[in-house]
């Protein structure tokens, strides 16, 4: 019986080790593609290479996206994004440590170790998935169709209940599903290296394409940043703002006077203003 049980769970976790051995794949094959433009660019300005590597960054993406639905294989999302800190972790104390100060060097560590952490608990926290015990549950599958209930404070409608697809499981405080964590996300809570000459261009190539990979992922973070303050400031979440036609308490149907059709816009019936969004943001991460 024990062996039975044991062999089901290898076979459960077989599939997951195949995704985390191709995304591992998959870091390696991106980071040393990205090594390219360095070294077959080297006398081109930072920016120039900088677009290259953007360029190539979304060539190598779609190809081996491609290949996996051709091969019928996956890759994880987390794992490419675990792989790829370990990457550079990697790398940086293999080569870069040795040209810092041990100051810079434990602080890097520090801030690894902190995303490391910090990401392991977004893939494993319960974002906050709702049970069965509520009623009208069952409504909130494709959309919302209770309303705003300003006198009920435990209604599904004021504690903003999503249904999340990927999770198969209704959220409360639901903005986006985030395939790089693998779970939603809710609102509410100087020395020369002594190598030889060869060896030396080949981790200068490496090093570079390492910083281009870097900064690539701060610009779609930063990006991602200024949405969702701007989603805190106007009290909106993500799969609200865009899938409002499906939610009705984000719709005003209006007409002109003389015409005979109707029309459909936007409000957000969350919003109280700028200070008491921020207000009451702070409040639910306390």
């Amino acid at each position: 019986m024990v062996l039975v049980n044991e062999q089901r769970k290898l076979s459960a976790s077989l599939p997951l080790i195949c995704r985390c051995i191709i995304s591992c794949i998959l870091v390696l094959l991106t980071q040393l593609t990205l090594s390219l433009v360095p070294r077959f660019f080297a006398a081109s300005p930072f920016i120039v290479q900088f677009a290259l590597s953007g360029l190539v960054l979304l060539l190598v993406q779609t190809l081996c996206g491609w290949c996996r639905r051709l091969l019928g294989v996956c890759a994880s999302a987390p794992a490419f994004v675990f792989f790829n800190i370990l990457f550079i972790w990697g790398f940086y104390i293999a080569v870069v440590r040795q040209a810092v100060s041990s100051l810079i060097g434990g602080l890097f560590n520090i801030e690894v170790a902190m995303i490391i952490i910090g990401l392991c608990s977004i893939m494993s926290k319960d974002p906050g998935l709702i049970t069965n015990e509520f009623p009208h549950l069952d409504k909130l599958v494709e959309g919302s169709e209770l309303g705003v209930d300003p006198d009920n404070e435990n209604s599904l409608s004021r504690k903003r209940v999503r249904y999340c697809k990927i999770c198969k499981a209704h959220v409360e405080g639901f903005d986006h599903h985030c395939p790089a964590f693998g779970n939603c996300i809710v609102v509410g809570k100087s020395q020369n290296f002594d190598k030889s000459q060869s060896e030396n261009d080949w981790v200068v190539n490496l090093a570079t394409s390492t910083m281009l990979f870097s900064i690539l992922q701060l610009l779609w973070q930063a990006v991602f940043f200024m949405w969702h303050i701007y989603c805190v400031c106007f009290n909106v979440r993500t799969d609200e703002w865009v899938n409002w036609k499906k939610y009705p308490e984000f719709q005003v149907i209006e007409s002109e006077p003389g015409e005979s059709f109707t029309r459909m816009r936007f409000t957000n019936p969350y919003d109280k203003g700028f200070l008491q969004n921020v207000k009451d943001f702070l409040s639910l991460r306390r």
